[in-house]
């Protein structure tokens, strides 16, 4: 009799644990299910499998707990006993952010109107995709993780139809496997649609239909890349993923090539000629497009006048012709691991715009008059005419400096003394220094990489940023001079960071051994800049720099014409590059216009330039991204098998990423793939904890690793611990 008397007891314990009879945790359970399935109808059998009520008596009780709730008007029944929410939920707009196959977050265009973004499982997708436009139904209560949850309702827009992926074939059908890691599902593709293409090639296809009742959509092959895993196929894979354009429009090449390479005598005459006064380009040793020239003259106040003259691309693209259609489709250039799209056709960008040397050039251009102290006592803006002396790659001119011979070395040096006069001021003003890893390989001529190294930034690269970030300053201070900002124009702002973000990142560093006090914009600068001095040539300094970007706001295009918090600007612009971005372009035109005397035009189309700009700007970067990743993976598959020095770079609950030391590759070692031990994720500290031993892996460990896999499609890098001696709480170390 006990022993049924305490089972009985159990049984009632866990009913009521499970929401049971009579108790108000059911009757919250059923609300909140009935209100998180929104529009959805369900009698007392799909209940009680939704609910998931395994015992009797809770079944039992279920019925009447409805009708309780109906009888106070919480849900509603209708004649065929079936019980839905009564509750309103909210309707909104957003961009599917498709995060794992199991879910996505819908980010919504207004976000004041929710809270947060919004949590979608896949089967309520409606079979959106990574970055499609959805109308979307909020749930009135939020779900068990205690996110706003909803369901798409509507694909307003899908933002892309082609996939980039790898063919499979089989005797009855074929599958595309997409390259992009947001798009969760195969695409089905009947034989007869595969243009030719077979197994494991790397393919474009397009997709047809998607029809609600099915898993997978069905597509067809628009174009053969070629063999998986082949430089070259795997270089178009990432340009078509990404949506680079192959080639230009016809119409626009022929404009450009139609274009005449003479310079008129009312040309001549129309612009500040400064073709006897010294002036020479400096640029990467591959560089072919010269976008921007230094001129210098001796002043006989003792001053230096000091020339900054940008490539008069606006003289040759006219508005309303192929050529403009197609600088703004593209808006900028991209610099792939091996190869550049540039903005511009060749004729342009390495010919008729590019400051060649011993060649006349037309050039828009911001003069200053310095002093010794590298203060501006005056500057001047207009269009000019320029006759380069020398073209310098970057490492000749240092070498100039360095060794105080060789061509104009004394004009060199002196620029060089100003411009870090210039720096040095910026940064007490309290710009930000952020000099970041950038890694660059050596490839031969099928594009095997046989090496890498990380590019070293000299005096005289930040020479040339000196002077440039000096004259987009002034042309942008010129233009908001004139009425108080009112005047339409492009400016480039970068807003102040987050400060809970920042806190963020001051944890992340903690972690690493390196402090840093969030307190006001100018002592964020100072602490900023402080540790970055401090990780400079340390294994962590890649991994800090990149967190450290991330933590910020990010920079972008915009008519409103507000400030830059990195460089500590009031206001600044990009003037200073057309041949390859866009938004200066932009900003040349405006120019014109204002110093001709025009009035001010209505801002609503240059914002939206402004606005397409930033997103091509974006995509770039993510394609470039993606190309350096695609080396790294191909450089580790080929490396020597050893164990190499690494830094813990991430934690997640399905992996540690670690970046090896000697060759900034990012891999991963998963959580599934530590068998010695279960690691549960701890996100407020970022660690892994293992639930037997309590041994942790936190971010910023320093770990021995070896590469067990790589895979070029997903351009990933699978790791393991190089030991298994657990002893301590961390991975072996090194010192």
């Amino acid at each position: 009799m006990g022993r049924k008397s305490d089972k009985k007891h159990s049984k009632k314990k866990h009913a009521d644990r499970k929401g049971g009879h009579g108790s108000s945790s059911l009757a919250k359970r059923i609300l909140h299910f009935l209100d998180s399935h929104y529009g959805q109808e369900f009698n007392v059998k799909h209940l009680i499998k939704g609910l998931e009520l395994r015992d009797a008596s809770t079944k039992n009780a279920l019925e009447s707990i409805l009708y309780q709730l109906v009888s106070e008007g919480k849900i509603s029944r209708n004649s065929r006993n079936f019980f839905s929410s009564t509750q309103d939920p909210d309707f909104t707009v957003g961009t599917v952010d498709f995060v794992n196959p199991r879910f996505a977050f819908i980010i919504p265009d207004q976000p004041e109107l929710v809270q947060g973004d919004i949590l979608v499982k896949e089967s309520d997708l409606k079979h959106a995709l990574d970055g499609d436009k959805v109308r979307v139904m909020v749930f009135p209560v939020k779900g068990k993780t205690g996110r706003t949850e909803g369901r798409v309702l509507e694909i307003l827009e899908r933002d892309r139809d082609e996939f980039v992926g790898r063919v499979e074939i089989s005797p009855r059908y074929a599958f595309v496997v997409p390259d992009f890691k947001k798009m969760h599902k195969d695409i089905f593709v009947h034989r007869g649609e595969l243009l030719g293409a077979e197994h494991n090639e790397k393919v474009i296809v397009k997709l047809t239909e998607w029809r609600e009742e099915d898993k997978n959509p069905t597509g067809k092959v628009i174009r053969v890349l070629g063999k998986a895993g082949l430089h070259e196929v795997e270089i178009h894979s990432i340009m078509a993923e990404f949506g680079l354009p192959f080639e230009y429009d016809k119409e626009a090449e022929a404009e450009a090539n139609a274009i005449s390479d003479q310079i008129s005598p009312k040309e001549i005459k129309a612009r500040k000629d400064f073709r006897e006064v010294l002036t020479f380009t400096i640029d990467p040793i591959d560089a072919k497009d010269f976008d921007d020239a230094i001129s210098y003259r001796k002043l006989p106040n003792g001053h230096v006048e000091i020339g900054v003259h940008i490539a008069d691309v606006t003289h040759y693209v006219k508005p309303k012709t192929a050529l403009e259609k197609e600088a703004f489709q593209r808006a900028t250039s991209v610099y792939l691991v091996d190869r550049t799209i540039p903005m511009l056709p060749e004729r342009l960008s390495n010919g008729l715009c590019s400051l060649r040397p011993h060649e006349d050039k037309l050039t828009f251009a911001c003069v200053f008059e310095v002093d010794q102290e590298a203060k501006v006592i005056q500057h001047w803006i207009g269009r000019t005419l320029i006759h380069s002396n020398r073209r310098f790659a970057y490492e000749e001119a240092q070498a100039c400096i360095d060794a105080q011979s060789g061509d104009y070395f004394q004009e060199l040096t002196e620029l060089n003394e100003l411009a870090k006069k210039i720096r040095k001021r910026r940064f007490d003003q309290g710009a930000v220094n952020f000099e970041t890893v950038e890694v660059k390989f050596k490839l031969d001529e099928k594009g095997t990489p046989l090496g890498l190294f990380v590019k070293e930034r000299k005096d005289i690269h930040k020479l040339i940023e000196e002077f440039m970030l000096l004259a987009n300053k002034y042309v942008s201070e010129f233009i908001y001079r004139r009425n108080q900002g009112m005047d339409t124009f492009v400016y480039r702002t970068h807003d102040s960071p987050d400060l809970d973000r920042l806190e963020t990142f001051s944890g992340f560093a903690k972690r690493f051994g390196h402090q840093l006090e969030v307190g006001s914009a100018q002592k964020i600068s100072a602490a900023l800049n402080k540790l970055m001095d401090e990780i400079q040539g340390k294994p962590e300094q890649n991994v800090l720099e990149q967190l450290a970007i991330r933590s910020m706001a990010k920079a972008k295009y915009t008519t409103e014409p507000k400030g830059h918090f990195g460089l500590a600007f009031a206001h600044y612009t990009h003037f200073t590059s057309p041949i390859r971005r866009y938004p200066d372009m932009m900003v040349h035109r405006l120019l014109e216009h204002y110093l001709e005397g025009g009035k001010s035009p209505e801002a609503t189309s240059w914002e939206q330039k402004c606005l397409h700009s930033s997103e091509r700007e974006k995509r770039a970067a993510d394609a470039e991204r993606a190309s350096i990743k695609y080396k790294q993976v191909e450089y580790m598959s080929l490396a020597e098998e050893k164990d190499y020095e690494g830094i813990v770079s991430g934690v997640t609950e399905w992996g540690v990423f670690v970046e090896i030391t000697e060759t900034k590759c990012e891999g991963m070692i998963r959580v599934q793939d530590m068998k010695e031990d279960y690691y549960e994720f701890d996100e407020r500290n970022m660690r892994l904890i293992g639930s037997r031993t309590k041994k942790m892996i936190t971010l910023g460990d320093k770990v021995l690793v070896r590469v067990v896999n790589t895979d070029i499609d997903r351009r990933t890098i699978d790791l393991e611990f190089a030991t298994n001696d657990r002893k301590t709480y961390r991975p072996r170390a090194f010192n």
